[in-house]
């Protein structure tokens, strides 16, 4: 058994339950292996949480990536737009969406603090590397994933209240 197939594992439990609800044992039995396995490999549960993030940010940054690549325009706008759409594609499954929200929620454990930080860093930088967008515009494109992500998880675009279509005019995730 590879430490992707455990971290893997993780993103899922930890999506799932969070860091304070989900149990080495509980991720241990998603990758069908031993906690004893798991605790070999990863030898705290915030050792397992940041390799959980890690592997979530590589599937963020892959799938910018691919939607960088995709793009008609390669104008720092429309890489830009390329990358949002992919990204919002990928968060409509929701599991890298809610860890991302939960690792938010334990930030100030110190061994798990710095890993959002990273993960976004590698983000921000991919962002304005491949794009070649205006510090502002990357700035705008950040700030917009992340009222996606609230949009998501708080159901806000189910809302048929005036308050709720203001903030989900024009933001489209695939169902």
């Amino acid at each position: 058994m590879r430490t992707p197939v455990v971290a893997a594992s993780a993103v899922r439990e930890f999506a799932r339950g969070g860091y304070h609800g989900t149990t080495i044992a509980d991720v241990a039995r998603d990758a069908r292996i031993s906690p004893a396995y798991v605790f070999k490999l990863f030898p705290s549960k915030e050792r397992l949480f940041v390799a959980a993030l890690d592997d979530c940010f590589e599937r963020i940054l892959a799938t910018l990536a691919a939607g960088a690549d995709s793009a008609a325009d390669q104008g720092p706008d429309a890489v830009l737009e390329a990358m949002g759409g992919s990204y919002a594609e990928l968060i409509s499954d929701r599991t890298l969406l809610l860890l991302q929200v939960h690792a938010q929620s334990v930030a100030d454990i110190p061994e798990i603090g710095q890993a959002p930080r990273a993960g976004l860093k590698r983000v921000t930088r991919f962002a304005k590397t491949r794009s070649g967008a205006s510090d502002s515009a990357v700035q705008r494109f950040v700030a917009y994933g992340q009222l996606c992500h609230l949009i998501v998880t708080a159901g806000i675009d189910t809302v048929p209240d005036e308050w709720a279509t203001i903030l989900s005019h024009g933001i489209r995730h695939p169902a």
